[in-house]
């Protein structure tokens, strides 16, 4: 039987500095509109959403990646980790993807949302690296609470627990018979790791102290993620 790795659902990074308030408040209000607009369709939820989760970790590795050249400087691992969380939330968006077929409103949704984000980003980016890991932290911390009333729903049978698909088998590593329940348990995994991989740096651009025995565990991921025809 797959074991995913615990995830603390108390973490919460508490704002301080005003930089961390317009971090939080922003996310709020992300979270209203997409409880407002997703009701409990998780899924449909999941496949949105993780069309914009996967876009701070491409900026922020490509906008280090440039620092380092200009400063002729080392990246202290950032390059690699924030390119893995980008391309780990795509992997998310490719799964959830084989659960619920996006609409073609949801598709122009995304269109429309992920270049606004993505400029927006890269500029918050440009003017406060802190700020926008702060966000993207807090992002993460909804996401980990989006998950688990998603396994509410699965738990309770309001959503069916259906096979787990391959690209979730293979990727994750998960046996034959995983079922969607399996796969929520390990996005939620992941998510929680890059909630406090993304505080943990936040905290540091701040010159603040970071404990990384405290960062939650990711769960294993298949090295070639290609799939078989």
């Amino acid at each position: 039987m797959h074991t995913a790795p615990l995830v603390d659902l108390t973490v919460h990074h508490r704002p301080e500095g005003l930089s961390d308030r317009i971090a939080l408040g922003f996310t709020k209000v992300l979270r209203f509109c997409a409880d407002t607009f997703f009701a409990k369709r998780y899924g449909h939820r999941a496949i949105v959403l993780e069309t914009v989760a996967a876009v701070p970790g491409m900026v922020g590795a490509a906008l280090t990646h440039l620092r380092c050249l200009r400063r002729m400087c080392d990246d202290d691992g950032w390059i690699r980790t924030l390119m893995e969380e980008a391309e780990n939330e795509r992997m998310h968006l490719m799964t959830f993807i084989e659960v619920a077929k996006p609409t073609l409103f949801e598709r122009l949704v995304i269109l429309g949302v992920q270049w606004v984000f993505y400029l927006a980003f890269f500029t918050l980016y440009l003017v406060s690296a802190k700020t926008a890991h702060r966000i993207v932290g807090y992002f993460e911390e909804e996401a980990v609470i989006s998950y688990t009333h998603y396994l509410k729903e699965l738990d309770e049978g309001r959503s069916p627990n259906v096979p787990a698909p391959a690209i979730a088998k293979h990727y994750w590593k998960l046996p034959d018979d995983a079922t969607l329940r399996d796969v929520v348990l390990v996005v939620r995994a992941d998510e929680a790791h890059h909630r406090d991989v993304n505080h943990g740096y936040a905290s540091e651009l701040a010159g603040q102290p970071v404990d990384e025995s405290r960062i939650a565990p990711y769960p294993e991921h298949a090295e070639d993620i290609r799939m078989a025809a």
